[in-house]
């Protein structure tokens, strides 16, 4: 089976750090190279300790789902010998509190909205390929978030 690496690194920068004022800001390096500047999300921990520029992790997890989802996708509409032009997707997800009081995303909905050059599906086998897109994507089967996929018209 395949391993994916990745580094997170963070440094003091001369916070007191015991008075929890200090930035959160920090960077993702992939075993490819990227680097992804990256912070907690300013709606769990307020600015200036986190950055809104930067993605947060739980942005992070949502366009993790939205792009597998959308790379399955391609494949499978490839093999049905569809030609897609473009796949847009304004993917959101929810946090909410289990019965424990701990907080996660419940809920990520995925919005696709594809548009096909030639020989488009109709209605019934454009969800088919979402259907076996979702049940493809290995993101997804990984976790226990509810996943809906709600595709879009263009």
């Amino acid at each position: 089976m395949s391993t994916y690496t990745v580094s997170v690194e963070w440094t003091r920068q001369g916070a007191v750090f015991s008075d929890r004022r200090y930035s959160r800001a920090h960077r993702w390096t992939f075993d490819g190279g990227a680097v992804v500047p990256a912070s907690s999300s300013p709606q769990v921990v307020r600015v200036p300790f986190s950055d809104p520029a930067r993605v947060d992790p739980e942005e992070a997890f949502v366009v993790s789902l939205s792009s597998c989802h959308m790379l399955w996708f391609l494949d499978l509409a490839a093999q049905a010998g569809h030609v897609v032009e473009s796949y847009v997707d304004h993917a959101a997800g929810r946090m909410a509190k289990r019965a424990d009081g701990k907080e996660w995303v419940a809920e990520v909905d995925l919005r696709p909205v594809v548009a096909f050059a030639a020989n488009a599906p109709d209605a019934a086998a454009l969800a088919a390929l979402h259907h076996r897109a979702h049940e493809s994507c290995f993101i997804a089967n990984s976790v226990k978030t509810e996943v809906r996929v709600l595709p879009q018209e263009d």
